[in-house]
């Protein structure tokens, strides 16, 4: 059959945004200001246009939502239930990204009434398929870390071990055992010590830093398991 013959579904790119702010992870939701689900909190995206790539696309929203481009970007899944747009047969490539809270400068783009952050622990009702979308990102990214150190790109450029520690109990969900923990993340030989530490009660703590390959595969096996 002629290519033109074949039905053409729609394109779109969502962004999953995730960041560390207030002690919690967090995650930005735009509020719909047009049908379908008019006024409900969705996951950032749009329509792929017709001479861009799906990267690109992804890029431009996740620039016109934050204001920031050059950030940690991965592609996550392609979710194409012939029922997840109301409007009619529209396949989304989902990527996720990593930003560091103080980089972001938040703006609602043209088609949305309002944007915010939202703990991954406490969300609203989300459009579309949307709460699916945004498991399957948590569930990569929890895999991710405890395989890799993509962890880095949402940390400042020092921290202290309590710091990072932290960092890894808020994505993860769970409490950590602080010896173990800073064994197996100290002999991954991911982070190394710098000459300055964090001064405030108590003893001065030594900060740290991401190796500059840190995001190359840490082990063949979990770091946290």
């Amino acid at each position: 059959m002629p290519l033109e013959d074949y039905p053409r579904p729609s394109v779109t790119v969502d962004v999953i945004i995730f960041t560390l702010r207030e002690d919690d992870l967090q995650v930005l939701l735009i509020k719909r200001g047009h049908p379908p689900f008019e006024g409900m909190w969705a996951i950032p995206g749009g329509f792929v246009d017709i001479v861009e790539s799906l990267e690109d696309a992804a890029l431009r929203e996740l620039e016109e939502e934050t204001g920031v481009r050059d950030v940690y970007l991965e592609q996550l899944y392609t979710f194409g239930d012939p029922g997840r747009d109301p409007r009619g047969r529209t396949i989304t490539v989902a990527y996720f990204a990593l930003v560091p809270a103080d980089t972001v400068r938040l703006r609602a783009g043209d088609d949305a009434a309002d944007v915010r952050w939202w703990s991954v622990y406490d969300l609203p009702p989300l459009a579309f398929d949307h709460a699916g979308i945004l498991a399957y990102a948590l569930q990569r990214l929890r895999y991710k870390l405890e395989y890799t150190a993509v962890g880095f790109e949402l940390l400042p450029e020092t921290f202290t071990l309590s710091e990072l520690q932290a960092a890894y109990e808020v994505i993860l969900g769970e409490t950590l055992d602080k010896r173990n923990f800073r064994r197996k993340i100290l002999s991954a030989g991911v982070i190394e010590q710098t000459s300055e530490y964090r001064t405030g009660e108590g003893r001065p703590a030594k900060l740290y830093r991401f190796c500059d390959d840190a995001v190359a595969e840490v082990k063949t096996r979990r770091l946290f398991p």
